[in-house]
């Protein structure tokens, strides 16, 4: 099972450094079936990687772009995160798509490059709120993890899916047990990946009931990652979950 904190536009490198100090002794012992990432922003990595160094907590970007160098203002590049030591990345994150441009094409693009260079991938995936009122979920989620599969169509064991709701992302709302693990079902038998992670205002109260569904590997977790003691508790509830 899988749990990354996806930090956002939250915690520059002081509190990231303090976070990241405290955060192995907090997950000591619950090691055993979970693994646990933490992507801070990027003037953060470095702060977080160096805090992590001797832990098995695992740093991502919050995303990358797929050229190894170019006129790309803005951007970094795979060789930029790797000389850095960070482990992995999120693409194609939903607020990215929304706010920045983010298409399938270029999502699945930055998750190949991220996936050749043998980083570790969470690639998202999930329908607004008016396309599941009107039954595009299935057609929504096919045609962006299609766009994955064909740039990376073998996956292995570093690229995870992540489902997310957009209309549960930062709301407050969850989507129901259910409907978690009806769409994760529908990923994995369109796309042989083996980790679907389930994002959208997971927290301390709700974590249990969603990883306890058999299709869902892990979280994708937004705000409650920002809080230690909120990120170990779903830590810990997945590894006593992972251990049943």
């Amino acid at each position: 099972m899988l749990i990354a904190g996806n930090w956002k536009m939250f915690k520059g490198p002081g509190d990231t450094a303090d976070f990241c100090g405290s955060l192995p002794g907090e997950l000591e012992g619950i090691a055993d079936g979970v693994s646990v990432v933490v992507a801070p922003p990027f003037t953060s990595l470095q702060a977080a990687v160096e805090a992590l160094r001797a832990s098995l907590v695992a740093v991502y970007a919050q995303n990358l772009h797929w050229d190894r160098e170019g006129a790309y203002t803005g951007e970094v590049s795979v060789d930029m995160l790797l000389a850095l030591g960070v482990a992995g990345a999120i693409v194609g994150h939903s607020e990215r798509r929304q706010y920045f441009g983010e298409t399938d094409e270029t999502a699945a693009r930055r998750a190949q490059a991220a996936f050749e260079a043998e980083l570790g991938v969470i690639a998202c995936v999930g329908e607004t709120l008016e396309e599941r009122e009107a039954g595009k979920t299935e057609a929504v989620l096919r045609r962006q993890v299609e766009a994955i599969a064909t740039a990376v169509p073998k996956p292995g064991a570093t690229l995870a899916i992540a489902y997310e709701p957009v209309w549960a992302i930062g709301t407050g709302r969850t989507a129901t047990p259910d409907t978690a693990q009806e769409a994760h079902a529908f990923i994995r038998s369109i796309y042989p990946v083996e980790q679907i992670l389930y994002g959208g205002s997971v927290k301390p109260e709700n974590a249990e009931e969603l990883l306890a569904q058999p299709d869902v590997d892990g979280a994708l977790v937004g705000g409650a990652s920002l809080d230690l003691e909120s990120f170990v508790a779903i830590c810990r509830t997945a590894a006593r979950l992972s251990r049943s």
